[in-house]
């Protein structure tokens, strides 16, 4: 792994330089545009190239310095008057779906009529041109977001942007800037400025700190104000909690563990506070329009979401769906891009009910989900039990699902943490793509496989979502570079390897000019008949 290099945020390194065993490669679309990848090299003289979210930052030619931030890509590139959504349905393909198609591996057309249809959004903001497009819709690849930002207890300007630079290093698709400590608006500025993917946020958590952290002292036009600042900042995409209303809260009174949401206990506190219905529900065609005027995309919050496997799906949590599903066909109406957040927790067996009511309800609204937890049992482990439940919902249609790293519901993530979120979250991913038949997904386990039979470890190593653990466990117990082609490892040792054995058997068969299965019976045979010329004995013996 590449050490760090001189770019910094007040002296603070951020990590930089290509991962292990790869570099980055371009690939071109037919006006011109360079779409990156990852290319790794492998040692049998092929390449393979992979879907790269990490920016420049893995480029060995970049200048990066996160005091300019990174160059602006995509200015100039799409008109100031309309959305993608927009484009999409007056039969236009954008540059950006343009850029999407390369990526993803599909046409243009395709591109344009799932975002067309409201099945898949593309949310960049006007404002951050530096962000590379994605597209998020259950018709492609399954993304990943990591949570990021600080807290009134800890973390610093400096550590989120590295966090955010360590997390796309890894396959973050898109990164959410939760910070609810101090200098909210500096760390967001700072993000955006360096950030290669789509950044979201939640506008009620720096409302809230404009009014001291008291809900029931914000406003409307406070919450506007907030959210034309961040609009105007670059934010990609935005939480609103618009389905908390006031007839909701108290079907919550029963649950095990309440309302959960930071975002949803704030709007119900507000909502009882005042006796009447949240300002996000009443005003909500007019935060359409100021969303369309940026091009960002709506991230309707689930307010109500299950905090246990006790509250999974019960009548609060599909309440508010019902609502969300309302507020989705408006913004629509509006031009603005939506997409759906989910829950939670939530056992296996109910899991595909959330993903076909989300459906039903929001009219096929891309759905973004946090994992969801198949169990509770677990703290320290959550990044496990959640991802369990994130595969499933992502097989059965999830477009996008949001990380949870080892410290869920234990206290902030710090840089390993992160890293460990992601790539849990990306084996989510890859194995909901693998079980939806994506066209390339299984293109890597072959290639992986091939390289694990053929005893190409660094090959093994580099196809791997994460290089250097790869490479340390192997390490530990075969450290000397010989082992590199060796044709064991350290758990089965060399005559118990079923891959060298099975190679010898194929090598046998080649030989004798057989197929696998008459080489075995011809190998018996031969077993045999040297039984028998030795008398038979089982017992020989003892050679002097």
């Amino acid at each position: 792994m590449s050490a760090a290099t001189d770019s910094s945020v007040n002296g603070s390194a951020v990590t930089t330089g290509p991962i292990e065993g790869s570099a980055k490669a371009y690939a071109p679309t037919e006006s011109g545009l360079q779409v990156p990848v990852r290319r790794i090299a492998l040692t049998n003289g092929e390449h393979f190239d992979v879907y790269d979210t990490s920016g420049p930052y893995t480029d060995s030619d970049a200048d990066i310095d996160v005091h300019n931030g990174l160059y602006p890509l995509r200015r100039g590139w799409s008109s100031e008057h309309r959305t993608q959504l927009e484009w999409a349905r007056d039969g236009v393909v954008t540059p950006e779906m343009e850029f999407i198609a390369v990526r993803e591996g599909v046409t243009a057309e395709f591109v344009r009529s799932e975002v067309a249809s409201g099945r898949a959004v593309i949310p960049v903001s006007r404002k951050h041109p530096e962000a590379e497009p994605m597209i998020i819709g259950k018709n492609f690849l399954v993304k990943v977001n990591a949570n990021l930002g600080n807290s009134a207890v800890t973390s610093s300007v400096e550590e989120e942007v590295e966090k955010m630079v360590w997390a796309t290093r890894w396959g973050a698709d898109t990164i959410m800037d939760l910070s609810t400590g101090k200098r909210i608006h500096e760390t967001r500025e700072w993000i955006l400025r360096n950030s290669p993917v789509p950044v979201g946020t939640v506008p009620i958590y720096q409302a809230l700190e404009k009014v001291d952290g008291e809900p029931e002292k914000l406003t409307w036009e406070l919450y506007r104000d907030t959210i034309i600042e961040q609009c105007e900042q670059g934010v990609d995409y935005m939480t609103v909690h618009a389905g908390v209303l006031l007839r909701y809260v108290p079907l919550t009174a029963q649950r095990v563990t309440g309302i959960v949401s930071r975002g949803g206990s704030i709007m119900a506190a507000w909502c009882l506070a005042h006796h009447r219905e949240s300002f996000l529900y009443t005003r909500f065609s007019e935060l359409c329009e100021i969303l369309r005027s940026y091009d960002v995309t709506f991230s309707l919050g689930d307010g109500l979401r299950p905090g246990s496997i006790a509250d999974a799906n019960d009548r609060a949590q599909f309440a508010e769906l019902e609502t969300l599903g309302e507020l989705t066909h408006i913004a629509r109406d509006h031009g603005v891009q939506v997409m759906i957040e989910g829950p939670g927790h939530v056992p296996m067996d109910k899991i595909k009910e959330n993903v076909e009511l989300e459906e039903k309800l929001c009219g096929e609204a891309p759905f973004y989900t946090l994992g969801p937890l198949a169990t509770d049992i677990a703290p320290a482990y959550d990044h496990i039990t959640s991802a369990i439940g994130a595969a499933e919902i992502a097989r059965h249609g999830t477009a996008m699902l949001c990380y949870v790293t080892p410290k869920e519901h234990l206290g902030l993530p710090n840089r390993d943490d992160v890293k460990t979120g992601v790539i849990t979250y990306k084996i989510a991913a890859h194995s909901a793509d693998l079980a939806k038949g994506h066209p390339r997904a299984q293109e890597r386990d072959d290639a992986l496989s091939k390289a694990r039979f053929e005893f190409r470890w660094i090959d093994q190593f580099n196809l791997s979502l994460d290089p250097d653990t790869a490479r340390a466990y192997h390490d530990e117990t075969l450290p000397a570079e010989p082992a590199k082609t060796a044709h064991f490892c350290s758990m089965c040792g060399p005559k118990f390897c079923s891959m060298r054995i099975t190679q010898d058997i194929r090598a046998y068969a080649e030989e004798h000019g057989l197929s696998s299965v008459e080489a075995i019976e011809e190998g018996m045979r031969e077993k045999s008949e040297e039984f028998s010329s030795r008398g038979g004995r089982v017992y020989l013996p003892v050679a002097e």
